[in-house]
């Protein structure tokens, strides 16, 4: 590993993982980091703050520089307000248009069906909300305590993984897909050359070349738990209304799941 290479991931380490492109590099944070390891200013990383501008800095031996500013309000930790996606699923007309757009893959739901945004996941990057063509999704506050530093370098581990997982299918989809894309293009180069580098993350191939995924098992249960939770929660509503033995019985089938699920 060169010194370069070696600098960029120590760049990358430092920066949230919410994959927003507010810095303006829509890709997320590591063309950011990489571009900001041949020179560009060390500011531009809105969730992030004056913590991670100043720990830039220091790592890179810059003069700190103001953080660009948020629309949020600042946290007790200095970094701007959590926030996370909402859907409101009454209006949700199932387009899966939002699908693509998560970069770590946090909503789940099937086509003309309603979807549901994982609170857990989300890392309130608003990239979901520009294509959503009725309108119906919400940014809210994240209640929760702010996360120790151990907690936000899992969370940013975990983040980045369920990123490069998410680039490797788009990218294996390209070919096969019909009409436009959400995201810009991606480097798939640049984060194939890297995720070799780290066994933390899937190993990304570029869509012309073989098919390999290595997924994360805790994300992929936590989206399943979800499924089988929303299908159970809409067939308990359609029986309230009328009774159904075929449907009573999917819903008996689904518990079970769900109670393996969760014990597992």
């Amino acid at each position: 590993m060169n010194s370069q290479i070696s600098l960029i991931q120590k760049i990358d380490a430092l920066l949230p993982q919410t994959q927003c492109g507010l810095c303006g590099h829509r890709d997320g944070c590591l063309p950011y980091a990489k571009s900001m390891a041949e020179g560009e200013e060390a500011n531009k990383c809105v969730p992030g703050g004056q913590p991670v501008a100043d720990a830039l800095a220091a790592l890179l031996q810059r003069a700190a520089l103001p953080a660009e500013p948020s629309v949020w309000p600042i946290q007790g930790d200095g970094r701007p307000q959590r926030m996370k996606a909402v859907i409101r699923e009454d209006e949700c007309i199932g387009c899966t248009k939002c699908f693509s757009a998560c970069p770590v893959d946090a909503i789940i739901g099937a086509g003309k069906l309603m979807h549901t945004v994982l609170a857990e996941l989300c890392t309130g990057c608003e990239l979901c909300i520009p294509p959503c063509p009725v309108d119906c999704i919400d940014l809210v506050e994240d209640v929760q305590a702010l996360p120790s530093e151990a907690a936000r370098l899992a969370e940013q581990n975990d983040l980045r993984a369920r990123y490069y997982a998410h680039i490797q299918r788009e990218e294996q989809r390209r070919m096969h897909r019909k009409g436009p894309v959400v995201r810009a293009e991606i480097d798939s180069a640049l984060f194939a050359q890297f995720s070799s580098q780290d066994s933390s993350v899937p190993e990304i191939e570029i869509a012309d070349q073989s098919e390999k995924i290595a997924p994360v098992q805790d994300a992929k249960t936590a989206i399943e738990l979800a499924k089988l939770r929303t299908q159970v929660k809409k067939l308990e509503k359609q029986l309230s209304v009328r009774d159904d033995a075929k449907k009573r019985a999917l819903l008996q089938e689904l518990s079970q799941q769900l109670n393996a699920l969760q014990g597992a």
